[in-house]
């Protein structure tokens, strides 16, 4: 185990030595925001400074609770990098104008949002039909209507062959489900896993991303630091690469770090690592995700959100706000 981090530690020294080195006007220290309570193998990284090195600045790592305010902070310039930022804020930023862009995947949960049918509606994707006419809890315009739709018509059926019950929250939502008022609901995180007490989803998550559903978080840059020192982007990129790698060979000896750095009691930490993916250098940037299908499903999705108000006119073309020039 020990050795194992002390190749980790020489594999980077060996990447790092010198990143950075080309940059003009280069600032002495750099802010990235995190999510709080939102664990990942580039904390490993935090905690043990290997982005100090990697970059060849200190970096301040600023906290966050939602992405929205992430977007904000990459605007006014008080963060240059955003580690995890949601997709949907990220969409949600640049349709409004902010000039951000995509360089990565900081990770992916596929089952972190779903819908369930109870096990005594007797429902299944074998018989999905049976859902003409039904009533379905789910908030109006959210993630999870979007990708609701997206199973349906999958299955063959047409929206307008389900009542929407609107909720405004996920209390509701599981609420109309427990109280029998509807036989299937669909919503994320806690509210999902407290649903899934009465049954099981048409789809799972892992089978929805096959057909282009993503649910992951990006990591996200000021466009205007990238353009003026892309080579710290890259250091930071290729740090990240080198812990999710690691994390894939030999994560015990990572995991008090990253407990440490995101504020967790390990076996919480634990817990929401074992719900997580971080995907390889080359899976980032193949077809199935940025090198093409994300530009087309945050496109899709903007076009969803808007129809249904939350969101403002979409863009024509959402592609120049991904690059894979960082995978490498």
């Amino acid at each position: 185990m020990k050795r194992g981090i002390i190749l980790f530690a020489a594999l980077w020294v060996g990447l790092f030595s010198g990143a950075g080195s080309a940059a003009g006007h280069k600032p002495t220290e750099i802010s990235i925001g995190y999510v709080t309570q939102w664990p990942s193998p580039a904390q490993f990284a935090q905690d043990t400074k290997t982005f100090d090195f990697a970059l060849g600045v200190s970096v301040n790592w600023v906290p966050f609770d939602n992405g929205n305010a992430m977007s904000t902070a990459l605007a006014e310039k008080r963060v240059q990098i955003a580690y995890s930022q949601g997709h949907v804020p990220f969409l949600v930023g640049i349709t409004e104008g902010l000039d951000l862009t995509m360089v990565g995947i900081a990770g992916v949960y596929p089952e972190n949002d779903n819908c369930i049918v109870p096990d005594n509606v007797g429902i299944t994707r074998d018989n999905a039909a049976l859902l003409a006419g039904s009533k379905v809890a789910v908030s109006p315009g959210s993630l999870s209507h979007y990708r609701m739709l997206r199973v349906l018509e999958h299955l063959g059926i047409d929206e307008s062959q389900v009542e929407i019950v609107a909720t405004d929250d996920g209390t509701a939502t599981a609420s109309a489900l427990q109280r029998g008022e509807v036989v299937m609901a669909c919503a994320s995180g806690g509210v999902l896993r407290a649903i899934r007490t009465l049954g099981k989803p048409l789809l799972s998550g892992a089978e929805q991303e096959a057909l282009g559903l993503r649910l992951f978080d990006a990591i996200t840059v000021s466009t205007a630091f990238m353009n003026e020192h892309p080579e710290m982007v890259q250091a930071f990129m290729d740090v990240v690469g080198a812990a999710n790698e690691q994390w894939q060979l030999n994560p015990d000896p990572m995991r008090a770090a990253i407990a440490r750095a995101a504020q967790m009691d390990q076996g919480v930490a634990d817990r929401a690592l074992s719900e997580f993916s971080f995907l390889s250098i080359e899976q980032q940037k193949s077809e199935a995700w940025m090198g093409a299908e994300v530009g087309d499903y945050i496109s899709d999705l903007a076009d969803f959100l808007a129809t249904h108000g939350q969101l403002g006119e979409p863009l024509e073309n959402y592609d120049r706000f991904v690059t894979t020039r960082f995978l490498r």
